[in-house]
């Protein structure tokens, strides 16, 4: 598609409700950036009967074990991915980038459709989607258990600090990585 046929096509989607546009970002050369996502009537385009049945069974589980408990199964499950994790980063290579580059593909592998950007300080790891929404918005657990994860995978070489949060209004999760070197 050409530039124009993109804009016209967005154009249309956001006319339906089916997208919404963000503020403007000014670059210092080039056309203003804007960034789109999907609206909730959006992605009621997309059936994920998944989500449903996963709040049920949160809030179940909330209900019978309690939220401590709960939050507990959660790290649990966070520390058995983690173990794979580790796996994958010791065979990645021994640089902080190897490192970071091997953690996006594994998000990328779960739906999260990662991307990595060079920082002057070190590394954004960016996570696009979060197929972990539905569930993330009932258990903040989750949520939380992926950033200890990062930590704790990346502890000796790098800070690990929450950017943006969709809980917090952002449109993606990301995570500035700070090498600890410097």
């Amino acid at each position: 598609m050409t530039t124009m046929g993109v804009r016209q096509h967005l154009g249309e989607l956001q006319a339906r409700d089916l997208v919404r546009k963000t503020d403007e970002t000014r670059q210092t050369r080039g056309r203003p950036v804007h960034y789109w996502k999907l609206s909730a009537r959006g992605h009621q385009q997309f059936p994920d009967r998944h989500g449903q049945l996963n709040v049920q069974l949160i809030a179940t589980l909330r209900d019978e074990l309690g939220r401590s408990r709960l939050n507990k199964l959660v790290d649990v499950c966070a520390s058995r991915q983690q173990k794979h994790y580790e796996q994958v980063l010791e065979e990645a290579g021994n640089s902080l980038e190897d490192k970071v580059r091997a953690l996006s593909r594994l998000r990328s592998e779960e739906g999260f459709m990662a991307e990595v950007r060079l920082l002057p300080e070190g590394w954004l790891l960016i996570e696009n989607h979060c197929p972990l929404f539905a569930a993330a918005e009932s258990c903040g657990q989750f949520c939380q258990s992926e950033l200890d994860m990062f930590r704790s995978l990346l502890a000796n070489y790098a800070d690990v600090q929450r950017a943006d949060h969709l809980f917090s209004g952002a449109r993606r999760c990301a995570y500035k990585i700070i090498d600890n070197s410097h």
